[in-house]
């Protein structure tokens, strides 16, 4: 048996719950900047993050709702699209993975995911 065509990694979980697992912590990227989170997260997690930011400097309504779809987070999809988006000044690669050491209990490699641009979060304060 040949793994051709199969992407993303399981995580050991189902479906509905590895599609919940990432949701949170996209969520959280965008709330706190910066995760540490299992190498292998990071990686799975930056692919549909970056889809995210790119849909986010597009702009315009549908986008934002597409956002809302696929975050399932309103306060996430709206700091996103009004502030974090409009900060980014490159084209790709808006995330950054940095490895960390090894977890204490089961030597699960670590890593710090974070936006490559310095985000400034006090222009939400200004913008209500």
């Amino acid at each position: 048996m040949h793994r051709h065509g199969y992407k993303g990694r399981k995580f050991g979980r189902e479906t509905d719950q590895r599609r919940a697992l990432l949701r949170g912590l996209m969520c959280s990227l965008i709330k706190y900047q910066a995760i540490t989170v299992t190498l292998a997260r990071a990686k799975e997690m930056r692919r549909g993050t970056e889809k995210l930011v790119t849909i986010a400097k597009k702009g315009g309504l549908a986008n934002r709702r597409l956002l809302i779809s696929r975050l399932d987070n309103l306060e996430a999809a709206d700091l996103l699209m009004d502030v974090i988006a409009p900060q980014i000044k490159r084209n790709s690669g808006y995330l950054r993975i940095e490895r960390t050491g090894f977890r204490k209990g089961d030597h699960a490699e670590m890593a710090t995911i974070s936006f490559v641009d310095s985000i400034d979060l006090d222009l939400k304060k200004e913008a209500k």
